[in-house]
């Protein structure tokens, strides 16, 4: 399956869909809905809420996140806002301000 990948260079501002993995390097405002996975990768930034399967964070999320699947916040990552997930990992080095919901 492809990805859908939003590279180091691009901004992004509303609402993206897609049925595909998302990698995402660059910026993203609004909303982002995907039904695979999402990747947001070191130096990336979401300012927005995001809906998909399993995420890897290594990057930025200001906004909530909501997965079907799990969500992982790797060393240098920083969320703020709400989490609805499976599972949660936080990484020494991560950031997390915010809630967990596991009950989904």
């Amino acid at each position: 399956m492809a990805s859908t990948v939003i590279g180091a260079g691009i901004t992004i501002e509303g609402e993206v869909t897609t049925d595909d993995d998302v990698v995402v390097q660059g910026t993203i405002r609004g909303k982002l809905t995907a039904r695979d996975a999402v990747t947001v990768e070191a130096g990336a930034v979401v300012e927005a809420d995001v809906t998909g399967g399993p995420f890897s964070v290594a990057g930025s999320i200001t906004g909530n996140i909501t997965s079907s699947d799990r969500v992982d916040l790797q060393s240098g990552a920083k969320v703020i806002g709400n989490v609805k997930a499976a599972r949660i990992t936080i990484a020494d080095g991560a950031q997390f301000k915010g809630n967990v919901d596991m009950d989904v």
